[in-house]
Order: structure tokens, then C-alpha cells, then sequence
């Protein structure tokens, strides 16, 4: 009977295992300063992460986690970033804030580019207000455009507290990360998958990069 229980019990072991999404801890974390982490983007080339804050946003080089440049945004006084984004081949960022204002950067020399309207690519101000971004948004009622994110059938999706809990197709909670340094009960962290990883940030300034279990 012992024999039986003990088999299920690692059976069961097992079976939680397999359902993890991450593996814990990070195998990558990029400290960008003390700013919230409000959003990230992956370069086309997949060497670079676009890191929106609380404080404008910046680039780092991943593999050696240095930043490259820094992007100074400002919206009427606010450095709060909430989209960002790369154009089709890297040269260029576009950097949105809560009221939908849009400011595009030059990668290369890090310098803002006036001229919007040659920038086919970046979301128009109809656009801009669909992806949730509005002059109503308050620093109690934030919007995040990376809340969840969705790969091989699980969803990432950001909770209280900068929370991250992962939801497999049936709606069951399999995996949770919680970071109780956090300061902020209204941080939502966000979400994105790439390259086999899940990337995440904190309201501390740390960018998170945990390696996905190989399913």
C-alpha cells in the first residue's frame, strides 16, 4: 500500500513538473536603475531589448546586458513610456505614452525624429487610442499593453503586484511569479515570449529573462 502511495505521490510530483512554463531562477536579468519596467521589445535581430519605464526608455545589448542609448521621452511632463516598439529593420523606436503622444528615435545616434508623418510604420493617433492609450488613463487606472501574452497554448498574463501567472487552455493556473520586493501594488508586469524565453520587469528596474520548459 506504502509502495502505491509513494508511486503516485511521485507521479503526481512528476506531473506538476511538467506543467511548469519557466524555469526559476532568471538565466538572464538586466538592471536598467530604479524605474518602474513598464514595457519591453525584442530588435529584429533579436540582439537588442527596447526597455520602456517610468522614465523614458532605453536599449541594452543582451548578450553583455550594457546599455546601448537612452531615450529622454516626454509627455507634458510625464516620462512614462507604455508602448514601445522597433520599426521592420531596427533603425528606429517609436515611444508612446498614456496619452497616446508619439515620439520616434533614431537608434544609431539617439536623437528624436521630428518628422512623423515619413514613418509609415509607427500607429496613427486612431490606432493609438485603440491599443487602449487615452488622456483618461491615471496612475491608479494604468494601462499596459503587455498584460498578457500567449505562446503554445499557455497564457502569461500580469496580476497585483507585479505578479505573473501563467494559464494553460482549459483556464488552470500552472505556474506563478511573484516578486514580493516590489513596492507598487499597482505594477503590472509585462509579458512577452521570444526565443524561448519569457521576459518579463519589475517596478524596481530589473528586466527578467527566464528560459521556457521544453515541452
Amino acid at each position: 500500500m506504502r509502495t502505491t502511495i509513494l508511486i503516485a505521490a511521485i507521479a503526481g510530483l512528476s506531473a506538476f513538473s511538467n506543467a511548469q512554463v519557466v524555469l526559476t531562477p532568471p538565466a538572464r536579468t538586466i538592471n536598467t536603475g530604479k524605474a518602474e519596467v513598464t514595457c519591453v521589445a525584442i530588435a529584429p535581430k533579436g540582439d537588442r531589448i527596447l526597455v520602456g519605464t517610468a522614465r523614458g526608455a532605453q536599449l541594452y545589448d543582451i548578450a553583455s546586458g550594457k546599455r546601448v542609448v537612452a531615450f529622454p521621452y516626454d509627455e507634458d511632463g510625464s516620462g512614462v513610456v507604455y508602448h514601445a516598439a522597433f520599426n521592420e529593420n531596427g533603425e528606429y523606436v517609436v515611444l508612446i505614452g498614456f496619452a497616446g503622444t508619439r515620439e520616434v528615435w533614431d537608434v544609431k545616434n539617439g536623437k528624436q525624429d521630428k518628422m512623423l508623418a515619413k514613418h509609415r510604420w509607427i500607429p496613427d493617433a486612431i490606432r493609438t487610442r485603440g491599443l487602449g492609450l487615452k488622456k483618461g488613463n491615471s496612475e491608479f487606472d494604468r494601462f499596459y499593453q503587455q498584460a498578457e501574452a500567449e505562446h503554445d497554448g499557455i497564457t502569461a498574463r500580469a496580476g497585483k503586484n507585479g505578479e505573473v501567472v501563467f494559464i494553460d487552455a482549459d483556464g488552470n493556473a500552472v505556474q506563478s511569479l511573484a516578486y514580493p520586493e516590489n513596492k507598487d501594488q499597482h505594477h503590472r508586469a509585462p509579458c512577452l515570449f521570444h526565443g524561448g524565453q519569457f521576459i518579463t520587469g519589475t517596478d524596481d528596474g530589473r528586466v527578467l529573462f527566464y528560459d521556457l520548459v521544453k515541452r
